[in-house]
């Protein structure tokens, strides 16, 4: 599976966008972009991007949530590549709305949904067990201090998620993370306790 984080004008406030393809771009393999962003720069870098011969530069297009910042390019998206657009949440530009547990291919891989309802009620994480790739979204994976108010469904979607074995999380905002996943989620989940216990579930 080869990812490449579409490259982004800082200037415009806007999502991270995934390009997920086969290593080898073969015809069965499912070109899918994660996040389709407001910056139209990306745009430009979709066009450029090599994605194999007879095949649509975007097939698939899943959403991690329905805030602006990870949506605003997306009716130019559907209009110039027709892809299926997948999200957790009903909406005129979503084709096929997702669930927990379900199980899609993206490029020559496949991931689980995981449903995170805590940054927003149609948050999802996507999951490639085979790489140990997460796609986190907006997920609040980090959090440094107890304190805030959580649910205890965001207490079980992290200890979920800390029985997985992660190596790379591709997160909405964020450069790509590779080292000390482990440890992040385990001071997560004890801060996030240490909140509820202090008496601020949401």
């Amino acid at each position: 599976m080869k990812v490449t984080l579409l490259n982004r004008n800082n200037r415009v406030y806007s999502s991270n966008a995934y390009l997920v393809q086969g290593d080898w771009n073969r015809l069965e393999d499912v070109n899918t972009l994660i996040d389709a962003g407001t910056d139209e720069s990306i745009l430009e870098e979709l066009e450029r991007s090599n994605v194999g011969v007879g095949k649509k530069k975007v097939e698939r297009l899943i959403l991690t949530h329905n805030h602006f910042d990870h949506t605003g390019n997306l009716s130019v998206i559907k209009k110039m590549y027709q892809p299926t657009v997948y999200a957790f949440h009903e909406d005129e530009h979503v084709d096929v709305v997702l669930k927990d547990g379900q199980v899609l291919q993206i490029g020559d891989r496949e991931i689980e949904v995981i449903h995170v309802p805590m940054h927003s009620s149609d948050s999802i994480c996507l999951y490639c067990r085979e790489e140990g790739t997460l796609f986190s979204g907006d997920t609040p994976l980090r959090v440094l201090s107890a304190g805030g108010s959580y649910t205890k469904e965001f207490i079980k979607v992290i200890e979920r998620l800390n029985n997985l074995d992660i190596s790379v999380v591709y997160s909405g905002h964020d450069a790509p993370s590779r080292k000390g996943i482990k440890e992040m989620l385990r001071n997560t989940i004890k801060n996030v306790k240490t909140s509820c216990l202090m008496g601020t579930f949401a």
